[in-house]
């Protein structure tokens, strides 16, 4: 086995490389620009509702992780380095992970929209 087999065989979500890693950057850095400016520059916590807005930053951090390796999956899928077992094995975790995403938020009362970030093309 060489480097390269191990390197499309073994890993379906590793980390991008070249352009790709300096897009990924460059739509992280936007999104989190755009974030910033929703976000009061000083929180008011409420006693009684520490626990959703705690579940609502996790979630959303979790769910911005999840669309990025989407991304990464579908652009590795696109460029033939992924092999079909492989697109199945990581669109059913992937789906796994949005489904039980959505069930931990319903458990708080939150919905998509509460936990929802734009990145790359859908901002």
């Amino acid at each position: 086995m060489t480097a390269s087999d191990s390197s499309q065989g073994e890993n379906p979500l590793q980390p991008p490389q070249g352009r790709d890693a300096e897009k990924i950057e460059l739509e992280l850095r936007e999104e989190i620009a755009r974030l910033r400016s929703l976000l009061p520059e000083r929180i008011d916590l409420d006693p009684d509702d520490i626990e959703r807005g705690l579940a609502g930053l996790v979630l959303t951090l979790v769910e911005f992780l999840r669309q990025v390796l989407e991304r990464q999956a579908i652009r590795r899928m696109e460029g033939g380095t992924l092999s079909d077992d492989e697109v199945e094995r990581v669109g059913l975790a992937l789906m796994r992970l949005e489904q039980k995403i959505g069930e931990i938020a319903a458990q708080f009362g939150l919905d998509q929209d509460d936990i929802q970030l734009r990145i790359g093309a859908a901002s």
